[in-house]
């Protein structure tokens, strides 16, 4: 499920290195990449938490369940430094 979405003024693919180094700053266990598309994801225990590109042109903030505490800890951290807009009530992904 879609939980956010990013603002920012630049491609995703020129937004994705600043993003993956705030998001490390904060949280040790990160995967990323930028091929075609920019993906982060966040581990904690058995959370995980995805920003991606895969569904729109800007990052979105996706995890399974709006009960992780991990997505609430990583929306906490990029709204302090980013405009996220976090919908009241979560988007469904294509495939969901």
């Amino acid at each position: 499920m879609i939980f956010a979405e990013l603002e920012y003024e630049q491609d995703y693919s020129e937004f994705h290195s600043e993003l993956v180094g705030f998001i490390e700053a904060s949280f040790s266990n990160v995967e990323h990449g930028l091929q075609g598309d920019s993906w982060i994801w966040v581990f904690e225990n058995e959370d995980k938490v995805a920003i991606d590109t895969f569904s729109s042109m800007k990052h979105q903030v996706k995890a399974p369940s709006s009960e992780s505490s991990l997505l609430e800890k990583v929306l906490k951290h990029i709204g302090s430094k980013y405009t996220l807009n976090v919908y009241a009530e979560p988007e469904y992904e294509g495939h969901e």
